[in-house]
């Protein structure tokens, strides 16, 4: 057993002291703590040997997984806990510890992971995912929907089929105008295209019951702002959903899609919506391509 004067050497450290905090709250594996913390594996391996030998830290194997636990004595416990108050980090990391909780607990989450291994990987004809969504948007009743970045407005004329009121805005004049031009001519009347930005769209507040921004966040100057102009927009108990680029090291995409900001992590998504204002956020990885540079779609939904 360590030494209480050694234990507390240890804890002075700031990262261990966040990591035997998170450890006492629940055993995590080497990639959540990862997660949570923002910090490289191998700084993260690193101070979890030093814990470890000292006894503050305990592992277990689970697959392919090591799992740590921390179960410090009572007293030393409520000292680290008084100490961890005084870290600026410290409701982060509670947050975070949160979401990716809750993240494990969806059952739903690990089966579709696997099945999107498999979904597609051999051709079956007439199964495709843009039928399967095509399908799921017909049963689905929606009022007042905002597709915010909408481009020409392919995802606004789905919608349209089922919603009474879709708006759709886009910051560029020639893709209103081309999204006005296919909204009439396919009959749509219900769907209406406006000019604007998504950090400051033209919608009256608490307007809408669905806001979708599809691929469009990662091009917003700032990305809270524009979940806070959702959330005025949208009424009580609306919903927003985001799909967009899961954090990646693509510089290109600056120059070849005008991209501001190259993704972001399920972490951060979550962390933005919830200092919009929004609760019951859910976030999952829905696709991975195989080709270079091997993108990954991040989908992340949430209730006002």
């Amino acid at each position: 057993m360590s030494s209480i004067l050694n234990s507390l050497k240890l804890l002075a450290d700031p990262t261990r002291l966040r990591l035997v905090l998170l450890l006492a709250e629940e055993a995590l594996s080497v990639a959540e703590l990862q997660e949570i913390l923002g910090m490289g594996q191998s700084r993260i391996s690193t101070q979890l040997a030093q814990l470890k030998k000292a006894t503050l830290v305990s592992v277990q194997r689970s697959g392919k997984n090591s799992i740590y636990s921390s179960r410090p004595g009572k007293e030393l416990l409520e000292i680290a806990r008084k100490a961890g108050a005084e870290l600026e980090d410290r409701q982060k990391d509670l947050d975070s510890l949160r979401h990716t909780l809750r993240k494990r607990k969806d059952r739903t989450r690990a089966y579709f992971d696997e099945l999107a291994g498999k979904f597609g990987r051999h051709y079956v004809p007439g199964r495709s995912w843009k039928a399967l969504a095509e399908g799921l948007l017909k049963i689905l009743d929606f009022k007042v929907v905002a597709d915010l970045g909408a481009g020409e407005g392919t995802l606004s004329q789905l919608l349209a089929q089922r919603a009474e009121h879709v708006i759709a805005i886009d910051h560029s004049q020639k893709m209103v105008t081309f999204g006005k031009k296919l909204a009439r001519e396919n009959g749509l009347a219900n769907l209406e295209y406006r000019l604007g930005d998504i950090e400051s769209p033209p919608i009256e507040d608490k307007s809408v019951d669905l806001a979708v921004l599809s691929q469009a966040l990662h091009h917003a100057t700032s990305p809270l702002l524009a979940l806070q102009e959702v959330h005025r927009i949208l009424r009580p108990n609306g919903r927003v959903v985001i799909l967009d680029l899961l954090k990646h090291s693509f510089e290109k995409a600056r120059d070849l899609y005008a991209d501001t900001h190259l993704g972001f992590a399920e972490v951060e998504i979550a962390d933005l919506l919830e200092e919009a204002g929004f609760r019951e956020v859910e976030t999952v990885i829905a696709d991975r391509e195989e080709a270079p540079p091997c993108f990954q779609t991040l989908l992340a939904v949430a209730r006002k």
